[in-house]
């Protein structure tokens, strides 16, 4: 087994010096630590740019400046159910960030949409993810970022197929 197998990528001398928990040390771990570090980032910039929890700065943003969508829709794009975003949605609203309405196709359904407020919103939202990514990506060389997308694509993708293998195991 390569180092690259069983120790989740290159080591430094200051790895052999220190045991560490295999599990740490595999790509997958350090991800999912680089994810969590940028989520509650997000989450601290957004509450005080727009006081919005992350529940509801992800509604916001799903929302974003496309038509109306419907509650099940944007359940779906958040990936909570229904009943899980249903205070956000009554919080947005007492706010005066959403807007709710019939589908003109379906008055049973209602469909959600941002108020000019939730633009305002949305729009701080937006400009504040791009200026943490540009603050994220500084020091890659223009080579280093299109190689790290190219890559990150490729993992996405066998993550993919694996989360499906592990839906489909009995």
């Amino acid at each position: 087994m390569s180092q690259i197998e069983s120790r989740g990528g290159a080591t430094s001398p200051a790895d052999e010096n220190e045991p560490s928990a295999p599990i740490t040390v595999m790509l997958s771990s350090r991800l999912m630590v680089l994810a969590n570090l940028l989520k509650r980032g997000a989450i601290l910039r957004y509450k005080r740019l727009t006081g919005l929890s992350s529940v509801e700065f992800g509604l916001v943003a799903s929302l974003g400046r496309r038509p109306p969508m419907s509650v099940a829709r944007l359940a779906e794009a958040v990936g909570q159910d229904k009943g899980q975003i249903s205070r956000a949605l009554a919080n947005l609203l007492s706010r005066k960030l959403i807007a709710k309405s019939a589908n003109p196709k379906d008055s049973r359904e209602v469909l959600i949409s941002l108020t000019p407020a939730g633009l305002a919103a949305h729009d701080a939202i937006v400009e504040g993810a791009q200026e943490r990514n540009r603050r994220l990506l500084e020091q890659l060389s223009e080579a280093e970022f299109h190689t790290l997308l190219g890559q990150v694509d490729q993992l996405t993708a066998i993550a993919a197929e694996m989360l499906e293998s592990e839906k489909n195991a009995r």
